[in-house]
């Protein structure tokens, strides 16, 4: 099964985490995979081209289908290998409802993100405006509250006890936020979550290599 799956991904890349993790959970290692650069736009390249017209990555090729969206490419691995590896999609309505409902509440959060990073990359320090970096600040700030309100309530994982796909799709994002400097004093809640999960096999299998080697930013520390 695995041997028909081929994974262009990028080190850091939370879509490519994403799907990774997913992978592992599912027990379907040994996939063709390639480490994409993206500091040498390996990602425009006619190889990532041809399975993502797109030029981002993931590219993801499920034997004849391909799911280059990091969410579809979860979905669809959940269902179509149900009995396989860990059940990430509860069967209890209540659970079930609250996964969903936090699957798809780490979009804005990772977008909040994105924001700060692409403003301070794409804009030279000496020409930020102060009003637009206070607002991301404040964009980003409102959302934390949020998880670290949410987190508080639950046992360990998102949506309860059991690791699903509410995790797999918010686990990287978090990560990702941790690298870039975020307080663990003023989160504790995320900074408990953050670390429960560091040492699960999937989350270690998969860990960014890049990140093993270099050292992270100093950009969130403020928040």
């Amino acid at each position: 099964m695995a041997k028909d799956m081929t994974l262009l991904w990028g080190s850091g890349s939370v879509p490519s985490w994403r799907v990774m993790i997913m992978l592992e959970e599912k027990q379907l290692q040994g996939y063709n995979q390639k480490l994409i650069s993206l500091q040498k736009k390996e990602h425009k390249t006619q190889e990532v081209l041809d399975i993502n017209p797109r030029g981002q990555l993931p590219a993801f090729k499920c034997g004849k289908h391909i799911l280059n969206e990091s969410y579809a490419a979860c979905f669809f691995l959940e269902n179509q290998y149900k009995s396989q590896g860990t059940k990430l999609i509860p069967d209890s309505p209540d659970a079930q409802a609250l996964m969903y409902q936090r699957l798809f509440e780490a979009v804005p959060l990772y977008q909040k993100i994105v924001e700060i990073v692409l403003y301070n990359y794409r804009v030279p320090e000496g020409e930020r405006h102060d009003s637009a970096v206070q607002r991301n600040k404040e964009g980003l700030t409102a959302e934390l509250k949020l998880w670290e309100g949410y987190l508080n309530k639950t046992d360990c994982c998102l949506a309860g006890k059991e690791f699903t796909l509410a995790d797999v799709a918010f686990y990287p994002v978090i990560a990702v936020i941790f690298r870039f400097g975020l307080s663990s004093e003023r989160y504790p809640a995320l900074t408990k979550y953050y670390n429960s999960l560091k040492d699960r096999p999937s989350i270690k299998a998969t860990w960014p290599p890049h990140w093993q080697t270099s050292p992270g930013s100093d950009m969130l520390k403020t928040i």
